[in-house]
């Protein structure tokens, strides 16, 4: 395989399954996808060992029992339990457009990892998203976003932009290249020589503060904002606490300062039990 494709999920069912619808409809086969499972119930398992035959690629379920919000630590096993060489990250409820598996592995090249970004959907139109609008790719298409609740913005150009346009719009962005976790990909050596993401850090750029470390190694981010795409569901952010944000600012402050280019607190610190539902 050439990629795994690492994204987490806490109880979300019905935004996990249209996920995985469309990572069903993708234009290349040769991946993986690993669900991080940060502590969900039966349900979950449930709906990953219904959808497995119909997706196409080979499913990895990799769960760690409920201990609050521990994305990061989930994330680090995933890490560890993917087959590939190359990593594409993205989250529990980012519909993936068809093209996306193979723009990250089109884009990818040695010393650099990619920056990708969202569309984000209101709770309306997120709603109305069904099986059949993600196989026929249509919940991409700007008109059909429109006549279910969204309203429109100079955002759009992320879904309509195309050819040689996107790659101007890539280059013309102010927007840095950061790591995303909804969007972003790179090597596993690199991430692994990293250590991973930081396990102090809960809710609030524990992804932002990974891709600090990969620059400090001097890995380049690459901007792949209107190529990549996937639509953001939304959803209420219950995990969100200030003492979090402010506590994993302090923690990519230190990164930032110090140059540090490997965590003490990832992977090899990490609890290896993984609970791998292959």
């Amino acid at each position: 395989m050439k990629a795994s494709v690492i994204f987490s999920t806490y109880n979300s069912t019905a935004w996990l399954e249209k996920v995985l619808w469309g990572f069903s409809k993708q234009t290349t086969k040769d991946f993986e996808i690993l669900i991080a499972d940060d502590g969900s119930g039966k349900e979950t398992k449930e709906l990953i060992e219904r959808l497995r035959p119909e997706m196409g690629v080979p499913v990895k379920h990799i769960w760690q029992e409920d201990d609050g919000f521990q994305k990061s630590r989930i994330l680090n096993k995933a890490i560890v339990a993917a087959e590939a060489d190359y990593l594409i990250f993205t989250d529990g409820d980012c519909i993936p457009r068809n093209d996306f598996v193979e723009i990250h592995l089109k884009r990818r090249k040695p010393g650099h990892f990619l920056s990708g970004g969202y569309f984000l959907l209101p709770m309306q139109t997120s709603l109305a998203i069904g099986k059949e609008d993600i196989l026929s790719q249509r919940c991409f298409k700007v008109s059909w976003l429109k006549a279910h609740g969204l309203k429109g913005s100079i955002k759009t150009l992320k879904l309509s932009a195309r050819g040689v346009f996107r790659y101007l719009l890539n280059g013309l962005t102010r927007t840095k290249p950061t790591w995303n976790g909804h969007n972003s990909s790179g090597w596993k050596n690199d991430i692994l020589e990293a250590n991973g993401f930081d396990e102090r850090m809960q809710y609030g750029g524990q992804d932002r503060e990974l891709g600090e470390r990969l620059v400090n190694m001097g890995i380049s981010g690459v901007q792949i904002r209107y190529s990549a795409i996937v639509v953001h569901l939304d959803h209420k952010r219950g995990y969100r606490t200030q003492e979090s944000v402010l506590k994993n600012r302090a923690i990519r402050k230190n990164t930032r300062e110090s140059g540090k280019k490997r965590t003490e607190f990832g992977i090899e610190k990490s609890d290896q039990s993984v609970c791998n539902r292959p």
